[in-house]
């Protein structure tokens, strides 16, 4: 149940910030391909106005009455308003001269109906992008087939030798249209690739987080298996500190020390300037440091010796003492607990306490099992 919901908080989570992204994502890109759509438009709808009023001044030019003129440039516009731009012609005063729309002919160019004043002005694709968000805004495009068509002459350009102007005109609900077309196509773009995407986070977060359960189940396997051995190793350990127990007064009483075979039954130490002879059933562990062998009674009473572990620990009963490593000789009396140390290791805490840690290493792990099954 725990894991169903961290999943369910993961999707979610992927999800959030999925939104969040594309949401700033589509509009900067939307943004973006409409600025580049508009400044193709107006390059190619200015170019087009150019070359109509180029075409009618060199009629004019050519001798051509103005009626005539007229009637070709109508003839070459006529029903261009479907496009996105297209151009008109007009005289200085306002008045039609030229539609593709044959019954605005003869009207005049109403004065919202121009978002440029004179010859000279330029409109940007961003102030073009600006003014058609306005207009959504505004709720004055909201279909490309209402019947009153909303255009916007947006260039002008004069015709040489007459007091003609070609204008270039948006069909601003055409326009707005394919925005929200190219709009609609990333939201598309965006969802199918939400999808695909979320789904694969989640298939690959499931999968790795059952890889890493199986992998936390096999360690939790390991470490129940080394806690019990830990446990049967420490149960060992008060078996046989029972059984030394129950051995020295035996020893004692039939022998008058614990001394057995050739072990020693007390080790000469110094303590400060002082002679200190110990007894081997009071010591708790031996240790060498800077070259110095300490012997640490059950008391916790520190004293040096001259001799080296190696020596001291070929004169000890190997019943009551183990060499659990170069710098350690520990008694069996004095062990307080087994730890497991690292993955292999073993850890001894000794009572009196040492400061310095006694490991027993992987490799004399199984001899110091033994050691403690006799």
């Amino acid at each position: 149940m725990r894991k169903d919901r961290l999943y369910f908080y993961t999707f979610l989570a992927i999800t959030l910030i999925f939104i969040l992204i594309a949401g700033i994502a589509v509009q900067y890109f939307v943004k973006a391909s409409a600025h580049q759509l508009l400044a193709a438009q107006l390059e190619s709808g200015r170019r087009e106005a150019k070359e109509i009023a180029s075409l009618a001044g060199y009629q004019l030019e050519s001798g051509l009455n103005k009626q005539t003129v007229v009637q070709n440039i109508q003839k070459s516009i006529q029903n261009t308003n479907l496009e996105s731009v297209f151009v008109s012609m007009f005289d200085w005063s306002g008045n039609e001269i030229c539609n593709p729309d044959i019954t605005k002919v003869g009207q005049k160019v109403a004065p919202n109906e121009s978002i440029v004043s004179t010859v000279d002005d330029e409109i940007t694709p961003e102030d073009f992008y600006t003014l058609l968000m306005s207009n959504q805004d505004k709720g004055g495009m909201d279909s490309p087939e209402d019947i009153e068509m909303d255009t916007e002459i947006i260039y002008l350009y004069p015709v040489t030798d007459s007091d003609w102007i070609v204008g270039l005109n948006a069909n601003m609900e055409m326009i707005s249209g394919q925005i929200r077309d190219l709009r609609n196509r990333f939201y598309v773009i965006i969802i199918i690739m939400g999808f695909v995407l979320i789904l694969s986070s989640v298939i690959t977060v499931r999968l790795i987080g059952s890889i890493y359960e199986r992998r936390l189940e096999a360690e939790k396997k390991i470490l129940e298996g080394e806690v019990i051995n830990l446990a049967k190793l420490n149960k060992a350990l008060d078996n046989y500190q029972q059984k030394v127990g129950e051995a020295r007064p035996v020893l004692e009483t039939t022998t008058g020390s614990i001394k057995t075979g050739g072990s020693k039954n007390r080790i000469l130490t110094y303590l400060r300037h002082e002679l200190l002879p110990v007894a081997t059933e009071e010591i708790a562990y031996i240790y060498t440091e800077n070259t110095i062998t300490y012997v640490v009674d059950i008391n916790g009473k520190r004293s040096t010796v001259n001799d080296s572990l190696e020596d001291l620990y070929s004169g000890l009963d190997s019943n009551f003492f183990y060499r659990a490593n170069r710098q350690f000789i520990i008694a069996i009396s004095a062990i307080e607990k087994i730890t497991r140390y690292g993955k292999n290791n073993l850890k001894i805490l000794m009572v009196p306490k040492c400061e310095i840690d006694i490991i027993i290493g992987k490799n004399k792990a199984s001899e110091f099992k033994k050691w403690l099954n006799k």
